[in-house]
């Protein structure tokens, strides 16, 4: 029996628009594909096609905590698994959670729209990425999902969930009914000392864990930027493949712009990146990478890489003043193939929904301090490595006699029959920030850390980036504030020296002060200011930083107006 051949790979990151509660838009889906030959099992050691399923776990969408049981669904009758580890997830594991055998019953569900093929064996069972990205952004689905979990579907999709969803493989494993996600199998295989891997690698360690797998970062997974026909390593599997994750969102004020391959700022120095493979690549037979962007072309030339692997090839580029979605064409020669030959861009600008000039009587009577903050996903370091190769010389003598009339000479001489090798070089970096609120100069009656509402306050973030590999330097911030529930306004920073950035004037400011105003209602208690800062790009993506600060409101500004007659 076959173990796999090829395996389809889908990060499932969609994006949901409601206008209403079961009013779904047409999705964005990241979907990548991989895997790779298989070997025959054996009699007490196989797995056969179509014995595969899914764990669907919800999670919060700015943790990434679990949010609910998780529930396995499959198509398949699967009463005879007789060892198991429970009902655990990817974000439970990756929180502490340890890996426990079960005995007990297996709990399952076979749900009423059967599942698309999850795991492809190359052969009799094909899974197909356009089947399984409708199957998980069907409303049907989701709603069905929902009410498994005890879930509103409102509530699902209102934005502050999302759902996570692992493959799992049902084999027999040592003659025994087993199942597992693709997490579940590499912490097993530690625990094992490397039994798994011996006995089912080519499904365990490649096919099981490219079926699901991110083709963005998303909750502290990162994308998978390599091969994907390779066996991969524990380490790899625990931390970021086997997963895809499903988003929805609000159709609400702030929602910036609908995703693309890349979504950019306006005036913004970045880079643009594709994966490029096939066969084996020497300064002999380089390939040529151009990026056709508006109406320049950015040429990368002399690209290598050995057979079978592959090779991270961007260029740097900078945006547009205006909002717009830029096409980008990428063609590669040279025998090789890019892992994306068209790219959509989407140019965003965040400057136009500052918050609107507070008065003195304005109202919000039923408002309640928010008790959390819905934080943006950050990410604070990146890698990449790039291939390079070297000549490895291997000299050999070619003889050639010659006879002179008296005697053979050899006339021969050193010949050079060595081959190109290659080498990886690896390219890291990472970036800190700090970020600071405080009352407004302006402001007579407050302390460093205590402010009445109704007054402005300044901000500053210092940035540090360091690392070894092209990067630019943090070029945007964003602040959102209570007053809005983090939403729906916010102000764009401005970059006041290479490492610092500031909010930008303020026009309602008599004195044209970098300050944002509290408004005079805000009741007692925390102001906490919430800011992402962003756009410090890399070859491998954008590096990211969530930052908080606060104050305490006590009182208000006509707590320091007197009323006295005058005489």
């Amino acid at each position: 029996m076959k173990i796999i051949k090829r395996i389809i790979t889908a990060l499932l990151l969609v994006v949901f628009c409601l206008q209403g509660v079961s009013v779904f838009a047409e999705g964005d889906p990241n979907i990548d594909n991989g895997g790779g030959n298989l070997q025959d099992g054996s009699k007490d050691n196989f797995w056969n096609p179509g014995n595969d399923g899914v764990r669907v776990t919800i999670v919060d969408a700015q943790t990434g905590l679990a949010k609910s049981p998780s529930i396995d669904y499959t198509n398949t009758n699967q009463s005879g698994i007789a060892f198991h580890f429970g009902k655990v997830s990817k974000a439970d594991y990756l929180n502490g959670s340890t890996l426990k055998v079960s005995t007990s019953s297996y709990v399952y569900k076979k749900p009423a729209q059967a599942l698309p093929t999850i795991i492809s064996d190359g052969s009799s069972v094909s899974a197909d990425i356009q089947e399984i990205r409708s199957y998980f952004t069907d409303e049907q689905v989701v709603k069905s999902i929902a009410g498994d979990t005890g879930f509103k579907l409102e509530t699902l999709t209102n934005g502050d969930y999302k759902l996570m969803i692992e493959p799992i493989m049902y084999i027999t494993y040592n003659g025994v009914k087993t199942a597992m996600t693709a997490t579940e199998a590499a912490l097993y295989n530690q625990l094992t000392g490397g039994d798994l891997i011996n006995k089912f690698g080519p499904l365990s360690h490649k096919n099981l864990p490219f079926a699901l797998f991110l083709e963005e970062d998303d909750l502290g997974y990162s994308a998978w930027t390599g091969a994907t026909d390779i066996k991969v390593t524990d380490s790899d599997i625990i931390k970021n493949l086997g997963v895809g994750i499903v988003s929805f969102r609000e159709k609400v004020p702030d929602t910036e712009i609908a995703a693309g391959d890349y979504d950019y700022r306006v005036d913004t120095d970045v880079y643009t990146s594709v994966t490029v493979s096939g066969g084996e690549h020497t300064p002999d037979n380089p390939v040529t990478v151009k990026f056709y962007i508006k109406n320049r072309v950015y040429t990368v030339r002399n690209v290598v890489f050995p057979e079978g692997g592959s090779q991270l090839v961007w260029c740097k580029w900078h945006t547009p003043a205006t909002e717009q979605t830029v096409n980008i064409r990428v063609v590669v020669t040279g025998g090789a193939s890019a892992s994306k030959t068209s790219i959509s861009a989407n140019i965003v600008d965040l400057s136009k929904n500052p918050p609107p000039d507070p008065t003195a009587y304005d109202r919000n009577d039923s408002f309640s301090i928010p008790t959390t903050v819905p934080m943006k996903p950050q990410k604070t370091s990146l890698s990449w490595s790039v291939w390079e190769s070297y000549w490895k010389s291997k000299w050999v003598w070619n003889s050639r006699w010659v006879w002179t009339g008296r005697r053979w000479v050899d006339r021969g001489k050193w010949v050079d029959e060595g081959e190109w090798k290659f080498r990886s070089k690896s390219y890291h970096a990472s970036m800190t920030a700090t970020m600071e609120i405080t009352p407004d100069e302006k402001n007579p009656t407050a302390t460093s850390s205590t402010m009445k509402s109704g007054y402005g306050i300044n901000e500053v973030v210092r940035t540090t980036v360091s690392g070894n590999g092209e990067h630019t330097d943090v070029q945007n911030a964003v602040t959102y504030f209570p007053e809005f529930k983090y939403k729906s306004y916010w102000r764009l920073l401005e970059v006041t020296s290479r490492s610092k950035m500031e909010f930008r004037e303020n026009k309602y400011s008599t004195y044209n002060n970098r300050t944002h105003f509290t408004p005079v209602w805000y009741p007692d208690g925390s102001y906490k200011v919430y800011t992402w800062v962003m756009d410090c790009w890399t070859p491998a993506g954008m590096l990211s930083v969530s930052k908080t600060d606060s104050l305490t409101i006590k009182g208000n500004v006509y707590d320091d107006w007197h009323i006295a007659p005058t005489y």
